[in-house]
């Protein structure tokens, strides 16, 4: 198979940026998106040329880095699957393809595909996590669990923090992440104790970053890896005006 490729390429943070066209030849079928450019890659170093670069790690859709937009769409046209996880067998031979960075103010372009996703880090960092005392295992059974909440812990903790929610909102909103993240800590018993402090924190430390709000479109679930549930929001929304109005007290 063969590729006609627009990839955004940019120096650096301050560097002006631009589409440039490559050709990408003797591309398999079972290839991975990420394992396509590998081969362009390859051929621009073979010409002494500067190769795209991309963020890339588990290439196993875990860590969330291979985010870029592919002909429009966040991680590429492939419901529920990563840029890492999508073959070339879903694309036609011949087919032109246009790949860009995430665009979103929180997320400035490092450089051509790779943007800074570190304001991710810093929600993260603001309230997302629990005191719990340490030493040994707790027994299994020790703390009881309600099935429903269990389940819904596990749906909005599959979230990788990959952005693709910001990237396909048109608000740039960062609610899908943040709301899977308070979620999946507030509906279990050990996250209670930090409840209201977290959600409080965790969403002013959004507005921070310069994420926009949520208009409910709901881009952000159909463009996500993971396809976390928009229900993650509203217990976020939920979480925080009572959160609000107990501060208020």
């Amino acid at each position: 198979m063969k590729f006609r490729l627009k990839v955004w390429r940019q120096a650096g943070p301050d560097a002006t940026g631009a589409f440039a066209s490559y050709e990408a030849r003797d591309i398999g079928a079972d290839m991975s998106f990420l394992e396509m450019i590998d081969v362009v890659n390859e051929g621009l170093i073979e010409q002494g040329q500067a190769p795209i670069a991309f963020d890339h790690d588990c290439r196993e859709g875990i860590c969330g880095s291979c985010s870029m937009m592919i002909n429009g769409c966040a991680h590429g046209p492939e419901k529920g699957t990563a840029t890492c996880q999508l073959f070339m067998r879903h694309f036609t031979d011949g087919q032109e393809i246009c790949v860009e960075p995430w665009r979103a103010k929180a997320f400035p372009v490092i450089k051509d595909l790779v943007v800074d996703r570190s304001a991710f880090d810093r929600i993260i960092a603001a309230g997302g996590f629990i005191t719990a005392p340490t030493g040994g295992a707790r027994d299994a059974n020790s703390i009881l669990v309600a099935k429903t909440a269990a389940d819904n812990a596990m749906d909005a903790a599959a979230c990788i923090g990959c952005g693709a929610c910001v990237a396909a909102c048109p608000n740039a909103s960062a609610s899908l992440f943040a709301g899977a993240k308070i979620s999946h800590l507030g509906l279990l018993p050990q996250g209670q104790p930090e409840r209201d402090r977290r959600v409080l924190a965790m969403v002013e430390q959004m507005d921070v970053e310069g994420f926009g709000a949520c208009t409910w479109h709901g881009e952000c679930h159909e463009a996500c890896p993971k396809e976390i549930s928009l229900d993650t929001i509203a217990r976020m929304n939920h979480d925080y005006a009572r959160a609000v109005w107990r501060r208020e007290e």
